[in-house]
């Protein structure tokens, strides 16, 4: 009896592979098996199906493409803005005089 179960699941796993992305329900089915939380695993995949529904690209996607533009990189800009600059000189000053008092 055991063996027919096997069987058949595996049969109906190949036929059924193909009709939807094998990898829509790995982070939800980790979610569940991690917490027990049924709840939570239909939020997860939930809010990634949306996601995917309103921007047209998976999360992880949107994700690759904000870490990897070079013209919106906000911390990029910071870093190199002479405002910054002269507030790590500022702080450098302030540490050191605060520094020099206190070994006194």
């Amino acid at each position: 009896m055991i063996h027919k179960k096997l069987i058949l699941s595996l049969a109906a796993l190949i036929f059924l592979g193909a009709c939807a992305a094998p990898t829509a329900m790995l982070g939800p089915a980790y979610t569940l098996t991690s917490t027990g939380n049924v709840l939570q695993a239909g939020f997860s995949y939930g809010s990634s199906e949306l996601v995917t529904y309103y921007t047209g690209k998976t999360p992880m996607e949107n994700v690759i493409e904000m870490t990897s533009s070079d013209k919106d990189n906000i911390q990029k800009k910071t870093l190199e803005s002479k405002d910054f600059k002269d507030l790590v000189k500022n702080r450098i000053k302030k540490t050191n005089s605060i520094l020099k008092t206190s070994n006194q």
